[in-house]
């Protein structure tokens, strides 16, 4: 079987290197250099090294809770329960993680975690050092073709016919920007998420949501797209750089202006509350203040500092901050989109042949927020997955989950091309008589404004106005081939429509999804951990 993967994170890579192994046809097609994307600049680590006490029944109930309920309990049981083996494999693979004198995997504590159970590498270059093992084992595979600096530009769908009647439309492989073809019998998109739909995020420039735009033009199904985690301890100035959440297992701690702790008056677990929490209340803090929020980590001393995390002290001191004499301002910024190319717990998508992994999926395992260090590992149990179902894309169509699609609540939207979700009032959005051209930076800054941390009626009715305007505005168009600029522009404005879609058809707030104007949904408990008790 010849099979595309589109992406070389660790979802990708996983994919790739695991379909090869069975003996498929692979092509990996990467958008950048390989190891461009998130991936690569991930600082905490992976969870799922579990020592005494724990057990992957403990880290499904974390990542339930920590999801407000709305995760899949199927999907998280297969993340959690493959989590050693995962990371098993990621060591036979060549990953180096950080190990005590007794050669044991150190773990580490994050937020909403019970216990520590994220291994490590470098210190806080966990993905630097797992990127690094996967490209060298792809490398020294000479079967499979690597594609770099090509961007994907569409997915490729045929219908087809049997002696029996027609089958349900399947992909058979996907365009590039360049204008070229390339088929294949299935596809697996690992292409990120969609980070530079916002002002402030962490995720690379390369992050504009490829994989599910193009999805969302073929009419797969989408989900989720409302859940977008934003990560609360970012550099406040400068170009925004992330503050691993492992500083607050540690022991770091966060200040408000007048050099006082304010979280534990928001949440009992306090700097380790989950972190759609921390940053609603890091966000809170500074606008009552009128001055950043700061996260002090001086008591943790420079050696330690510079020990146990050299990524942020290089940093930090190449910006001329000494952190372990001063406390460093921090700001929430976008850095996880929970939703996606719905799937099931294989990476089956809702069209045939086509499959998601990693941040491009909406596989259930993160709910409504997501727990830290779940998504390397998201990655590499559901990248593996992907490809040992790869012989479900059989033409018998066989087992293979297709819904009714699209949805009734969803409409094929001339302007975009794509099936969007409907307005909640019924009523179609009438574009503005006059608003601001439309520039990658302007859609930025009103997905920020009206689509961000803390989100209303008012300020998401405003943005669907001027985001249908601009779309107006470009229907009939399409990028030109070799148009790179152009087409991540058309994948961000059709993803931003959807995504303020989807907030407003959820009209009260869940995990990430925060309305100022609406109360909060009931949460479904996690279900209580086997042996917790």
């Amino acid at each position: 079987m010849r099979a595309i993967v589109v992406g070389s994170g660790i979802a990708g890579l996983t994919a790739a290197l695991r379909a090869d192994e069975l003996g498929h046809e692979v092509v990996l097609v990467a958008k950048g250099a390989l190891g461009d994307g998130c991936t690569a600049a991930a600082q905490g680590g992976i969870a799922g090294a579990y020592g005494p006490g724990d057990s992957a029944e403990l880290h499904a109930s974390d990542t339930l809770r920590a999801g407000a309920g709305h995760g899949d309990p199927g999907a998280v049981e297969a993340l959690t329960a493959g989590a050693a083996a995962a990371i098993d494999r990621l060591v036979a693979l060549g990953t180096r993680f950080d190990r005590d004198a007794a050669g044991r995997i150190q773990r580490g504590l994050e937020a909403a975690h019970t216990l520590p159970r994220i291994a490590h590498a470098g210190g806080d270059a966990t993905g630097a050092e797992i990127s690094r093992a996967l490209i060298a084992e792809l490398r020294a595979r000479p079967r499979i073709e690597v594609r770099t600096g090509e961007m994907l530009a569409d997915l490729q769908v045929d219908d087809a016919c049997s002696l029996d009647g027609p089958l349900p439309a399947r992909v058979s492989g996907i365009s590039l920007v360049s204008g070229e073809t390339l088929e294949a019998d299935a596809v697996v998109l690992a292409t990120g998420g969609a980070g530079r739909l916002f002002a402030r995020t962490t995720n690379p420039a390369g992050a504009t949501g490829d994989g599910i735009a193009a999805a969302l033009r073929v009419g797969a199904r989408i989900a989720d797209l409302e859940f977008v985690q934003f990560h609360p301890t970012v550099l406040a100035e400068g170009e925004p750089f992330l503050l691993t959440e492992a500083l607050r297992g540690a022991g770091a701690v966060l200040i408000d202006a007048d050099g006082r702790r304010f979280l534990a008056d928001t949440h009992p677990d306090a700097e380790l509350a989950p972190r759609d929490v921390v940053a609603r209340a890091v966000a809170a803090r500074a606008a009552e203040t009128g001055a950043p929020v700061r996260l002090d980590a001086t008591a943790l001393g420079a050696e330690a500092l510079a020990q146990r995390f050299p990524t942020v002290d290089r940093e930090l001191r190449r910006r001329g901050i000494d952190w372990a004499r001063e406390a460093v301002p921090v700001t929430p910024a976008e850095h996880y989109l929970m939703g996606g190319i719905e799937t099931d717990s294989t990476g089956r998508s809702s069209l045939a042949g086509l499959f998601a992994v990693g941040e491009t999926a909406r596989s259930g395992v993160h709910g409504a927020n997501r727990l830290a260090s779940n998504s390397l590992l998201e990655g590499a149990v559901f990248g593996a997955r992907a490809a040992e179902a790869l012989a479900s894309t059989a033409w018998s169509n066989g087992g293979w989950p297709v819904d009714a699609w699209p949805a009734e609540t969803w409409a094929f939207d001339g302007s975009s091309g794509a099936y969007l979700e409907a307005d909640p009032a019924g009523a179609p959005i009438t574009a503005p008589l006059s608003g601001p051209a439309f520039s990658r930076t302007a859609l930025q800054q009103l997905m920020w404004e009206h689509a961000g941390l803390l989100r209303s009626e008012t300020g998401l009715t405003e943005a669907a106005r001027v985001l249908d305007g601009w779309a107006a505005d470009a229907a009939g168009t399409a990028p030109e081939p070799g148009d790179a600029r152009a087409q991540e522009d058309a994948n961000l404005l059709l993803l931003a429509r959807a995504t303020v879609a989807a907030a407003r058809a959820r009209t009260r707030s869940l995990g990430a999804h925060h309305r100022l104007d609406g109360g909060a949904e009931a949460l479904r408990p996690a279900p209580e951990p086997i042996g917790a008790r």
